[in-house]
């Protein structure tokens, strides 16, 4: 019976209202991240959002009815401390990469506008996933082009492409490994071509970037990998002095 008698039309309105605004807006930031098919993508940012606007509204709705402390502020601090440990899921490291810090931050992000939508603060939400989108969207281009340039330290990581070939198409390998360094925008500093086996050649491109998107260099090696002239392709990293 206490159920029914806490019934609210007027409070599950607005928990409605708080719900769908998180979805809204915690789809946007993912529609974002699963364009670029990253490991938390559309449905994770979802439900992200929407959970923590949950556990916000849920924190206001009871203080209403109980009283006491008011606990949304409690509550958001468990949501950005849970959140972090979601996010530790998605970081990876691999090939001397650490890979998904900005799926993490951006899981943060969309915790951080679900709390905000369940606490009825709509346009702080709106401007929050903005921000998160700005982030994702306009600062990529300004980050690319910055990792792309040389830098003068003492130590610094250079990136090589390595193409296995049979000796007999030696020439269709090099061009189709120049063509798909242009096009990904990896212009080579040398490119070198050894024996391996009796049967095949490596072909290897020290790329002149000093820092490169892991993911476009995997979409670069799937591409090589699926040419007729090209046996096998990998990338790697080294430090130099």
């Amino acid at each position: 019976m206490e159920a029914i008698e806490r019934f609210d039309l007027a409070a599950l309105l607005n928990t409605l209202l708080s719900l769908s605004v998180a979805f809204v807006l915690g789809g946007l930031i993912g529609l974002e991240r699963q364009y670029r098919q990253r490991t938390a993508g559309l449905r994770t940012n979802v439900l992200v959002a929407v959970g923590a606007a949950l556990f916000v509204d849920l924190a206001v709705r009871m203080h209403g009815i109980f009283g006491g402390t008011p606990g949304a502020v409690h509550v958001v601090a468990y949501v950005v401390s849970g959140v972090g440990f979601l996010g530790a899921g998605v970081i990876m490291r691999e090939e001397g990469n650490v890979r998904g810090l900005n799926t993490a931050a951006t899981l943060w992000g969309s915790a951080a506008v679900g709390a905000a939508a369940g606490a009825d603060l709509v346009a702080e939400a709106a401007l929050g996933a903005l921000f998160v989108l700005s982030a994702n969207t306009l600062l990529r281009p300004v980050v690319n082009r910055m990792n792309r340039r040389p830098i003068d330290e003492a130590t610094e990581i250079s990136y090589e492409v390595k193409v296995i070939a049979p000796r007999a198409h030696q020439k269709e390998a090099l061009e189709v490994l120049e063509e798909a360094l242009e096009q990904a925008s990896y212009p080579p500093q040398q490119i070198d071509i050894e024996l391996f086996g009796q049967d095949d050649v490596e072909i290897a491109a020290i790329l002149l970037a000093t820092s490169v998107d892991p993911d476009e260099l995997d979409a670069l090696i799937s591409d090589l990998r699926a040419q007729p002239s090209v046996r096998e392709a990998f990338w790697s990293t080294s430090a130099n002095e």
